[in-house]
């Protein structure tokens, strides 16, 4: 039977290496004190796929949500979840009778009636609750991390986000924020810091008032900063011969350790809560990389393809590289699908966009090219040949790969419905809904009982 009493809180710290941060507590247990107390607790390591191409967030969080593996739920893309018909344990939840809440739960789509808070990742088009604060952050969440490596900040966008801090940054927490706003200039990877911090303020207020029994929050600033600075990472220097160039990142810096302490206080906060079990997990990780590839994006996607003649409807950027182009017809797509193969990068005769999917009536691309771009570098249409430097933003340098090893950790209260260790990341999803008593099956029968529980209640 569901029980409609009990609270729990998925913490989704998507990518960390928990080997690693082992490596940080052990050196430095007085800096971590509340990652050195969660790794004490009851915990199992993970699994997912195997092909390297099916080692992406949003795929395993994908399974987190349905249940299911990726052979089982088929969601290959950001954003893909969208449209889809496969069920996710949000509606499962509430169907049973449960109040949900998700905080940026990647590729998610939100399907509650009547959801305690929901609002969406930045890369997945689907709709925040109808809550202004969630609408509005929602927005600016979406902008801020699609944007930032351009560094550019609207009007409206720079608003929302002291908006958002005025209405939802604790007290006990401006000190933090006033140090790392102050270190922003310096050190810029902080900015991905400021941002996880408030979407933990946002979700611990809105838990707090809304109570609801289950609740998803989801943080990507680690997931960031091991992609782009691993290498910087002080316990593995001396096992990895790859640095980062000092115009990139000073060679004493360590991003990985800045982000580390962030999650500290922020796991500790949680696993401190006494009305809530927690289950802590990372969805997949991350190794250091064996080589050096630079990442680029567009800086306007849509300039640029009416730039090379592209008919569309719309254009959604995704991580990175990754954007999707929708079209009036499947036509269209045929046509911009052939024009962007043809986008060629002069010095090495490359492909700039390496990856395009049709969809029928959408592509979805990527932006593959992996060598830097200087003011020299050109990329040829047809006869057409430009500067490519203008028409992009650098990224990173890639320093973290994939690797199909995930953690999760679990309170004591929710430790007895864990799975085995090395189980599929997909037995997570099963793992909450055993918490609660729900077996994922049809609710048909159990919403008849509440719904005659209501009608005694109401008529006596």
């Amino acid at each position: 039977m569901t029980n409609l009493a009990k609270r729990l809180i998925l913490l989704e710290l998507n990518e960390i290496n928990f080997d690693v941060v082992g490596k940080y507590v052990a050196a430095d247990p007085a800096r971590f004190p509340a990652l050195k107390k969660l790794l004490s607790c009851p915990s199992i390591r993970t699994s997912c796929e195997k092909r390297y191409e099916e080692l992406e967030p949003w795929i395993q969080w994908a399974s987190v949500h349905t249940g299911k593996t990726y052979a089982e739920h088929g969601v290959f893309r950001l954003g893909d979840m969208v449209g889809t018909q496969v069920p996710q344990i949000f509606e499962q939840l509430e169907s049973a009778g449960l109040k949900v809440g998700a905080i940026s739960a990647m590729n998610a789509e939100n399907r509650l009636k009547r959801p305690a808070y929901f609002i969406p990742d930045p890369w997945t088009q689907t709709l925040a609750d109808s809550s202004w604060w969630s609408q509005a952050l929602g927005q600016a969440v979406s902008q801020a991390v699609n944007d930032n490596a351009q560094a550019r900040i609207t009007n409206k966008l720079a608003l929302q986000v002291v908006l958002g801090l005025l209405r939802f940054a604790r007290v006990a927490h401006y000190q933090k924020y006033l140090s790392l706003v102050l270190r922003c200039r310096s050190k810029p990877w902080l900015k991905a810091l400021v941002l996880d911090l408030l979407l933990h303020d946002v979700h611990w207020s809105m838990f707090n008032a809304k109570k609801p029994n289950f609740s998803t929050l989801f943080l990507n600033a680690g997931a960031h900063i091991q992609h782009h600075y691993f290498f910087n990472a002080a316990p593995l220097r001396k096992e990895s011969p790859n640095r980062n160039p000092t115009w990139y990142v000073p060679e004493n810096a360590d991003p990985l350790a800045d982000v580390l302490g962030l999650y500290d206080l922020i796991v500790g906060e949680y696993f401190e809560r006494n009305d809530t079990d927690v289950l802590l997990a990372t969805g997949l990780s991350q190794k250091p990389y064996d080589r050096v590839k630079f990442y680029y994006r567009l800086n306007t996607h849509a300039d640029f393809l009416r730039g090379l003649g592209i008919v569309f409807s719309g254009v959604f950027p995704r991580m990175t590289g990754d954007f999707l182009i929708e079209f009036e017809n499947a036509q269209q797509a045929l046509a911009a699908q052939d024009v962007l193969a043809g986008v060629r990068v002069l010095s090495c005769d490359e492909p700039l966009f390496g990856e395009i999917e049709n969809r029928g009536k959408s592509l979805f691309v990527i932006l593959t090219f992996p060598q830097e771009i200087t003011a020299e570098t050109q990329y040829q249409v047809g006869d057409r040949k430009a500067a490519l430097l203008p028409e992009v933003s650098f990224v990173a340098i890639k320093n973290g790969m994939h690797q199909e090893e995930g953690f999760a950790f679990f309170t004591e209260g929710a430790a007895r419905y864990a799975p085995i260790d090395q189980s599929h990341v997909a037995q997570l999803g099963a793992t909450i809904m055993s918490y609660f008593g729900v077996n994922g099956r049809a609710q048909a029968g159990l919403n008849a009982q509440l719904l005659l529980a209501l009608a005694v209640d109401e008529f006596g």
